[in-house]
């Protein structure tokens, strides 16, 4: 069986893309509870955003470090 080598050289742009994406992902969320008056609806779309504010303190997180991590050769 081969191995595929753990390549990183993208893993900044990588998780940029995904820091993106979640907070436009939160933004429209933010939008449909203001409109929406189901309340069912509203709750569940509070409890995405906050797993969304958990994920996306991890992703900076771990975009520092990969940052880091590419600036100092991935050593």
């Amino acid at each position: 069986m081969k191995h595929n080598k753990d390549d990183r050289r993208d893993n900044v742009d990588r998780i940029q893309y995904n820091i993106d994406k979640t907070i436009q992902n939160f933004r429209m969320a933010e939008e449909m509870i203001e409109k929406t008056s189901d309340d069912k609806m509203k709750k569940t779309l509070e409890a995405k955003n906050e797993r969304r504010e958990d994920a996306l303190t991890g992703m900076r997180r771990e975009i520092k470090e990969e940052a880091i991590d590419k600036q100092n050769g991935y050593k």
